[in-house]
């Protein structure tokens, strides 16, 4: 009987060291995003999706939105987010770093590219990219430079317009050119759909462009950026599940499809001109 109280406590003498250290906990995956839209919009975009790809891995991933793109890409570059939702121009930003790598990107319209669009009111009387000139002009985020190469790679030079604004999310976009504020905007061609009910219309589109994309930190476990990865692609319409997802996302996305760096070689080709 001493012998067994002996054994007893010297295994709770060895065992207790390791009581004072609970298991390590497991911190959510951040997702991040570029302000496509107002805070709240995309906050109801994306969050379907967080909770589609939370519950595919079995792990929490939480929503961190950020103000603007310049955030976006500084949150993902510096590991304060280990996923982010981007742009094109977003991506090589963060791409530049380091220290990102791009996961997947969206399908629209059965279409795995986008365009960006000059917009002007229904009623405007300007008809063609020359007319722009003399003209006030309202771009989005200032960070965006792919916008400004897509207006001067369609003929207008920056310099000849007569104003041009950065104004933010291509709502705030939209809004100035049907508020007339501005006489025209660009947006993306998701956005111009939007708002081509509300009195707005197409001028220009830009030749197919590599899309948004869904990219990561390096530093992300492989593993879990190929279940990531999976639960994207995976990602199909005629499953109403995921039509929810994809719905929140917008009307026009179909999914998401694979994708490599060098897909985005053009847009580094169209800025380079406008690089710092």
């Amino acid at each position: 009987m001493i012998r067994a109280y002996i054994y007893f406590g010297m295994c709770f003498i060895l065992l207790a060291p390791l009581a004072a250290y609970p298991a390590q906990e497991v911190k959510p995956i951040r997702f991040g995003s570029v302000a496509e839209d107002i805070p709240t919009v995309m906050h109801q975009r994306l969050i379907p999706l967080t909770d589609y790809l939370g519950a595919a891995i079995g792990r929490q991933i939480t929503l961190v939105l950020s103000p603007d793109m310049a955030s976006a890409t500084e949150a993902l570059s510096s590991g304060n987010v280990e996923l982010s939702y981007l742009t094109p121009a977003a991506y090589l930003r963060a791409q530049k770093a380091g220290n990102v790598q791009i996961m997947a990107k969206v399908v629209t319209d059965n279409q795995p590219f986008f365009r960006l669009e000059i917009v002007v009111r229904e009623d405007s009387s300007i008809q063609k990219v020359a007319d722009l000139a003399g003209k006030k002009f309202a771009f989005g985020d200032p960070a965006a430079l792919l916008q400004r190469a897509v207006v001067v790679n369609a003929g207008m030079p920056l310099e000849s317009l007569d104003r041009r604004d950065f104004i933010g999310h291509h709502d705030n976009v939209s809004r100035g050119v049907l508020n007339r504020d501005y006489d025209a905007g660009i947006v993306t061609d998701r956005q111009a759909r939007k708002w081509a009910n509300k009195g707005l219309r197409v001028i220009y589109s830009s030749p197919p462009l590599p899309p948004f994309n869904i990219s990561a930190t390096r530093t992300m476990d492989p593993e879990i950026f190929l279940r990531l990865q999976k639960a994207l692609l995976s990602l199909d319409r005629n499953n109403p599940d995921h039509r929810r997802v994809l719905d929140a996302l917008g009307a026009n996305f179909d999914g998401f499809a694979q994708t490599n760096d060098a897909e985005y070689d053009i847009v580094r080709k169209l800025t380079k001109p406008f690089q710092p």
